[in-house]
């Protein structure tokens, strides 16, 4: 799977986690009705079944991810929140996704 699709594929991903715990969050913090946790549970549900489309082990897959879902909350941050992130959050969302590419691109064989 090259770079791009990889990138793509943890985008979705980490958008539907987002949306599964932000959505709780505002039932809980904001007193928005309760029906908000009904798709916040098929967010979470749509987001364990995008991890399985990826073809590395689990634990390498959920460690590639991370760096992706670093830079989208951050993106969430600013779009949705609207705080705009620090020069530091954006430095620290670059590491991240390099890391991402580091750990999804590795060769094939490779241990």
């Amino acid at each position: 799977m090259g770079l791009v699709r990889v990138a793509a594929l943890f985008i979705v991903t980490a958008l539907a986690e987002i949306v599964g715990c932000y959505l709780p969050l505002l039932v809980l913090r904001q007193g928005k009705s309760a029906w908000l946790l009904l798709p916040a549970a098929s967010s979470l549900a749509l987001f364990a079944w995008l991890l399985t489309l990826h073809p590395s082990a689990a634990g390498r897959t959920y460690a590639a991810y991370g760096g992706m879902y670093i830079a989208v909350a951050l993106a969430w941050l600013y779009l949705v929140d609207g705080v705009a992130p620090t020069r530091w959050d954006v430095a620290g969302a670059g590491v991240a996704l390099v890391g991402m590419a580091i750990i999804a691109m590795q060769p094939s064989g490779v241990e």
